[in-house]
């Protein structure tokens, strides 16, 4: 068989794959529903790794649940690597995780068609709770597979309900017995790749069909709690108050002038909060709240961090309250390798595709797997930006260029030179 200079994707059985996974979980307004370890999370993982078996992979599951499907290569090397998560958000979309999956299917599917044989192994993985949403911590199977949580840890995580990972992942079928990756001192990977749409605008408002990641947002999540004193709301004058919720929204307001000071690719998010007692007449006596804070390198994280702490001091001072700050979770900013970052490059042009350098604003599994081998990401973009909701939504023709770009990057790493 002639083999072509730039092999392309079967984008009609992608998008099949595509649509036939987001059946399970589907909700009313076309989201997916799909939490990690759930019934249904077991279903989709029975579909994909059906569809690694048809397409002649070896599949191999580990301690923590990651699926891994390799194809062999002509060398006994570390092999070229992709994937990502179909674990969902409670009201996710169709691509979000899914698509990097898929994609890397779809590279093994059209080097079959090709009778194409690499060099290095080619291997897809679909890492365990990437989204966090049932259990913590985030980026969960990537995390043990790279060494940066113990698999005793986060076997023994709860979600809401007391439910625990191991006994989770051993009701769907998915409780592996060996410890893989450098996390359990066994070799990892020449490079891995993951193909993710944007979520976010910058993309689709640039009209440009490929991201070239070149790395990713530090974050710093914290949880601060405010504690006044609950009175009365009409007898307690307004200058003899103790109001939580006062206090809380000051800081809220500092939150946004932190990250806009750090602009343009600082970031600062209140998304949760709690009020206490959150009753109509009486002032609040306790607040909890989040404060999400990004930036692309770790002196900015420290300076945001440093300045939210005077900001609490003076809050604190103005309003007679007290408060706490606690960091629950931590990334450092990453920088992708060169290398991959080159290959995603020199793989968009080989397909005449426009495409630009940016951030990921997200945390993703190819974050902690480039804390141990050179990794790097290609973006898509997505409708509006928008992500970790049912209408979310991305282009055939984008899903399309952004694995021909995964097959060529592969291509390059894969194949001794």
């Amino acid at each position: 068989m002639l083999k072509p200079v730039n092999p392309k994707i079967n984008i009609d059985r992608l998008w099949k794959s595509l649509m036939d996974l987001a059946k399970i979980g589907a909700t009313d307004k076309g989201g997916v529903r799909r939490l990690a370890l759930t019934a249904l999370d077991g279903q989709g993982r029975d579909l994909v790794v059906s569809w690694f078996k048809e397409a002649g992979l070896t599949v191999r599951v580990d301690r923590v649940g990651n699926i891994f499907a390799r194809r062999p290569g002509k060398a006994d090397i570390l092999p070229v690597a992709t994937g990502s998560h179909i674990d969902t958000q409670p009201s996710g979309g169709k691509f979000d995780g899914n698509y990097g999956v898929l994609a890397g299917l779809e590279v093994v599917r059209t080097l079959n068609d090709l009778d194409i044989v690499t060099d290095a192994p080619i291997e897809v993985c679909v890492w365990t709770n990437e989204e966090g949403s049932r259990f913590t911590p985030v980026l969960m199977g990537s995390g043990v597979w790279a060494g940066v949580f113990s698999a005793e840890h986060v076997l023994g995580q709860k979600d809401i309900d007391g439910k625990v990972v191991k006994d989770e992942l051993k009701a769907i079928g998915y409780l592996g017995s060996e410890l893989l990756g450098p996390g359990g001192k066994k070799a990892g990977y020449k490079a891995y790749f993951e193909s993710h749409i944007e979520q976010g605008p910058v993309l689709e408002d640039s009209n440009l069909p490929i991201g070239v990641v070149t790395g990713a947002l530090g974050q710093r999540w914290f949880d601060v709690v405010v504690n006044g004193l609950e009175a009365h709301a009409g007898p307690t004058p307004m200058n003899l108050r103790q109001d939580a919720l006062l206090a809380a929204s000051m800081l809220v307001q500092d939150v946004n002038r932190i990250a806009l000071s750090e602009s343009p690719h600082g970031r600062g998010t209140v998304g949760s909060m709690r009020v206490s007692p959150n009753s109509r007449n009486v002032i609040p006596g306790q607040v909890i709240f989040s404060v999400d804070f990004r930036h692309p390198n770790n002196d900015g994280l420290d300076r945001m961090h440093a300045t939210l702490k005077q900001a609490c001091d003076r809050v604190k001072a103005q309003c007679s309250v007290e408060i706490s700050l606690t960091i629950v979770s931590e990334f450092a900013a990453s920088v992708f390798d060169k290398d991959c970052v080159a290959a995603v490059r020199r793989a968009a042009d080989q397909h005449g595709l426009a495409s630009m350098e940016i951030v990921s604003g997200a945390a993703h599994d190819a974050v902690y797997v480039s804390r141990v081998c050179p990794a790097g990401m290609i973006f898509i973009p997505c409708k509006d930006g928008i992500s970790h909701n049912e209408i979310e939504d991305a282009l055939p023709e984008h899903i399309e260029a952004g694995c021909n770009v995964l097959l060529g990057a592969m291509l390059k790493m894969a194949n001794l030179e």
